[in-house]
């Protein structure tokens, strides 16, 4: 059972560029077998982390492609197909091919800022048109509306193909209220590496991950272990990583986490527009953070 497969730690894998601005496929292929050998659990295909605004459909395509085959089955994909138009992710589920793919990621509408009904709505009508798991994924900050504890427990009630939450709204308080009011077989994943560690004490079954996309085998382990209740070790792993957790968002995502995988020399520093790469000052700082880490990559 999908349920089952979509925990520990999924990584929300970055879309690599060339230095003219094309997708880098070579690149992307590398990464994901690093992914695959280092115990990632499960990967976030086409989500916000691979610059998904700035893809064309035939980019997203071929992506989506390339990824299934390579990984092959060995690990469950998660799709990523929100959209802010409700029909726009309809007709993408009922025309493209999603052979391989093992659940759908479907963010909270986001720019028209529906309302609590609306979002209800929205979920109800991809959860009517699909027969594949769905992970509900709700993200304020970028979204301009936050998906209350209510309608999550509403949705996680009402349809059987919606079996969990991507949860970044940061509000623990939120998210406690979710994992203490779900069904038994409805799972919160964490949607923020800084506050998986505490997320998964209270009952969370893992993480989709930025910084997994450089670290997957520590990050990996940490989760593990975490949901093990091994919480000293993962502690330990947790508090080595703190300081990259701020580092990484403070000149916006994915541009931290590709400057460290810069740094790793598996892909070029490049964004595309709106996004640009950190700025010198923070690259440094997170020079200095790797050397002091000292992990094996």
């Amino acid at each position: 059972m999908i349920r089952t497969r979509l925990k520990g730690m999924g990584v929300a894998l970055i879309t690599p560029f060339k230095e003219d601005g094309s997708v880098d496929y070579d690149a992307l292929l590398r990464l994901v077998d690093y992914q695959v050998q280092n115990g990632t659990d499960f990967l976030c295909v086409l989500g916000t982390t691979a610059e998904t605004p700035t893809l064309s459909k035939e980019e997203k395509d071929k992506i989506k492609r390339l990824v299934i085959e390579r990984v092959n089955g060995r690990i469950p994909i998660l799709l990523g197909v929100g959209s802010n138009s409700t029909q726009a992710v309809i007709d993408t589920l009922k025309n493209d091919d999603m052979t391989g793919v093992d659940a759908l990621l479907v963010v909270v509408p986001y720019y028209n800022k529906p309302s609590q009904e609306g979002i209800y709505q929205h979920y109800k009508a991809v959860a009517e048109s699909t027969s594949l798991p769905i992970v509900l994924y709700n993200v304020p900050g970028r979204t301009g509306v936050n998906m209350t504890a209510e309608t999550t427990l509403r949705l996680a009630r009402d349809f059987k193909n919606i079996v969990a939450i991507k949860e970044a709204s940061g509000n623990i308080t939120q998210m406690d209220d979710i994992i203490r009011n779900k069904p038994a077989d409805f799972d919160v994943i964490s949607g923020d590496d800084g506050i998986t560690f505490p997320l998964i004490t209270l009952g969370a079954v893992g993480v989709i991950s930025v910084i997994g996309n450089a670290f997957p085998r520590e990050f990996s382990r940490m989760t593990r272990l975490a949901l093990q209740g091994d919480y000293n070790n993962a502690l330990t792993i947790h508090h080595k990583f703190t300081e990259l957790f701020s580092l990484l968002f403070v000149d916006g995502n994915p541009a931290g986490v590709k400057a460290m995988l810069n740094m790793m020399g598996m892909i070029e520093n490049k964004l595309r527009l709106p996004l640009v790469p950190t700025r010198i000052t923070t690259y440094e700082k997170m020079r200095s953070v790797l050397d002091s880490l000292n992990i094996k990559c």
